[in-house]
This record gives structure tokens, C-alpha cells and sequence, in this order.
């Protein structure tokens, strides 16, 4: 089922976020999606009809920047994927104490304060299209930790304990539901040692591509039954 209401995606400018909104916008969705930094493909996001916020959820402020647009320009909303993510580690930080403030900042406080500030558009949003979304984009780490991402993966936990209290809250007409992903593509940069390292922690061995989270994000914004769990995308790391 296609929403008539806008779907939100934030930190949509490249990667998982980007190939989701062109996908949405294929299907006949209205795509709302923020981004920090105005590469080329936000023009064609642009072109395809999609409205792009500049956004920048590492700080309070940006944060409520953006709230306080969306709620000036929209009554209503069918969904909001959170995508927007830092992948800052501690080896990469000067300053561990603001390296933890940034990780909880970006993926636990801005989602909260947006699902919150938008539970009346929400609301609004499943009244006239029977149902909406909520998508929290966490990771795999959440499940085993990380010695060179502690703060990134306690973060992306926080995430996770997210989903299930408000789909307690938002229940029974908004769903709230997470996908966490493993390796899903490599960045152009990454070294061959590295990528057959990162393929052999999975049983399937694959670098699966951008297109297995954009068919998590439809799965769930197809199913009628199905809140506060967790899509993993992991090709059976667990297992390994």
C-alpha cells in the first residue's frame, strides 16, 4: 500500500538513505528526506520531485531546526525512517567525552525528540492512510559490541531500546520497528585485505548491495502486523 501522507528519511543524501527515497519515489510515495551536505545526487532527488532539508541532528538546535519546519509546512506524515548516522570511532577522537555526546546526540536524542514532536502528525498521518511507520536504522554491533566503535555501538543500542518503548507508546495504529544491518556495501576507498576480512564474518560471504535494506524499508511499510521488532541484515554473522 502506498501512503498518501510524506515519509521522512533522514540523513538521505548517499548510501542506504539515497537509494531508499529513490525507491519510495518510484513506488508513488511522497519523499522528505534530510541531508548535511549538498552533493549531486540531492539535485536529483530534487528533480524526481523529492523535498530536500538541509539538516544537522549533532546538534540540539539542529535538531529542532528541523522540527520546527516540518511541523510549520505539514499536518500530517505516514512515516519517518531514521537513517541519519556518525560512524566516528575512539581512535578517530581526541575527545572521547564529546565522541559519546556526538554518537548518543545524532542516533538517540534526535530520533526521540522527533518521534515525540511528530506523534500528533503521526497520528494524523495513519487516520487518513490506516496505518504509519516509524524506522529506526541501527546495526549488527548492537548485538556484540565494538572495540573500535564503543561509543558508536552503545549508541546504536540506545537506538534499538528505542523501537521498543515507543512502539509501546505509538501502538496500535503507528508501528516502530528497527533494521539492523551487517555489511551491506563496501566504500570505494576500502582496501581488498579489508573487504575480504569483512566477508568472511558472515556465512553468506557477499556484499549484498544498497537494494537488501531498501526491501527491509518496504517490507515493513507493507506489513500490517508487525511492531517493535527487528529486521537483521547480517547474512548470518551470528552464527559465524
Amino acid at each position: 500500500m502506498t501512503r498518501k501522507m510524506p515519509i521522512i528519511i533522514t540523513g538521505a543524501g548517499q548510501r542506504l538513505g539515497l537509494a531508499s527515497a529513490k525507491a519510495l519515489v518510484a513506488k508513488g510515495y511522497q519523499v522528505i528526506i534530510t541531508y548535511r551536505k549538498k552533493r549531486e545526487d540531492i539535485h536529483v532527488l530534487e528533480s524526481l520531485g523529492v523535498v530536500c532539508i538541509p539538516a544537522d541532528f549533532s546538534t540540539l538546535s539542529g535538531v529542532d531546526a528541523f522540527i520546527e519546519q516540518i511541523q510549520n509546512q505539514y499536518t500530517a506524515l505516514g512515516g519517518i525512517i531514521h537513517n541519519a548516522s556518525e560512524w566516528d570511532s575512539e581512535e578517530s577522537s581526541t575527545d572521547t567525552a564529546l565522541l559519546m555526546e556526538k554518537m548518543w546526540q545524532v542516533h538517540v536524542l534526535a530520533p526521540y525528540r522527533i518521534n515525540l514532536a511528530f506523534e500528533t502528525l503521526l497520528r494524523a498521518g495513519a487516520t487518513q492512510d490506516g496505518q504509519a511507520d516509524i524506522i529506526h536504522m541501527t546495526d549488527y554491533v548492537v548485538e556484540k559490541g565494538s572495540d573500535k566503535h564503543i561509543a558508536y555501538a552503545s549508541s546504536k543500542a540506545g537506538l534499538a531500546n528505542l523501537t521498543l518503548s515507543f512502539a509501546k507508546r505509538f501502538a496500535p495504529h503507528i508501528s516502530v520497528n528497527s533494521i539492523a544491518p551487517s555489511l551491506l556495501m563496501f566504500n570505494h576507498d576500502d582496501e581488498p585485505e579489508y573487504r575480504t576480512k569483512a566477508l568472511n564474518k558472515s556465512l553468506l560471504r557477499k556484499e549484498p548491495g544498497e537494494q537488501e535494506g531498501v526491501l527491509a524499508v518496504q517490507y515493513i511499510l507493507n506489513s500490517r502486523y508487525m511492531t517493535g521488532r527487528t529486521l537483521s541484515l547480517d547474512g548470518g554473522r551470528h552464527l559465524v
